[in-house]
């Protein structure tokens, strides 16, 4: 069915909206937090997205509609709004029954610093022809120094770390079901091969560092409104 891909956003986004007028959480409250945040992410990956299409990876075109728009379908431009909407909201909930601890998770402060080194993997594994493995690495670095340099410090968060395995959860999910349809088709060359189901390693990278970006802008967006 052409509108497949097109109903998975739609599903998506559909809890998560809807739920956004739950009295405790009122995530509705935070949209103008959210959506600015998810549309300055958005871009960089949208570029990254059309440049690649047709090489890295292409769209099958039993699953999609026929609209292209630099060279991608209107399902996936809808991916990048749908997806860090709907991981906002789990980060929300998330918050709302996991109280904040006392102290943020020390080690990982050390950690951290040796993570910054994915971007010069990345430059190698792209400079060897493994382009996509190379993106996703140098584009997780980023996100990690963006996370240091706005000091939002999520991976210092023990609730950071629940919410990333709830994602990776969702990633097999949906991920999984693109993959195995397959929706989306893959390039092998520029990649290391190695999967998870049907899900290529790499995006996993690409989906964390997305939905990272994305909660990183978004709460120095509301840090940045509590102190107005």
């Amino acid at each position: 069915m052409k509108a497949e891909y097109l109903l998975l956003n739609l599903l998506i986004l559909a809890g998560p909206l809807v739920m956004s007028f739950e009295k405790q959480i009122h995530f509705v409250d935070k949209w103008r937090y959210a959506w600015p945040a998810i549309a300055i992410v958005a871009v960089p990956y949208i570029i990254w997205d059309a440049l690649v299409t047709g090489t890295h990876w292409w769209f099958n075109e039993k699953y999609t509609l026929d609209f292209r728009l630099a060279h991608l379908p209107l399902e996936e431009w809808l991916f990048f709004f749908t997806v860090p909407f709907a991981a906002l909201f789990i980060w929300e909930v998330i918050g709302f029954y996991v109280p904040p601890p006392g102290r943020r998770l020390r080690v990982m402060r050390r950690i951290r610093y040796a993570l910054y080194s994915l971007q010069l993997f990345g430059l190698v594994f792209f400079a060897k022809g493994k382009e996509y493995t190379g993106l996703m690495l140098i584009f997780l670095g980023a996100a990690l120094i963006i996370d240091r340099v706005l000091k939002t410090n999520l991976l210092l968060r023990p609730r950071f770390w629940i919410y990333l395995a709830v994602l990776v959860g969702f990633i097999l999910i949906f991920n999984g079901y693109l993959t195995a349809r397959p929706v989306v088709l893959y390039g092998e060359a520029y990649q290391l091969g190695w999967r998870i189901g049907t899900i290529p390693l790499e995006d996993f990278g690409y989906g964390i560092s997305l939905i990272f970006l994305a909660t990183i802008f978004y709460e120095k967006f509301k840090a940045v409104s509590e102190r107005l």
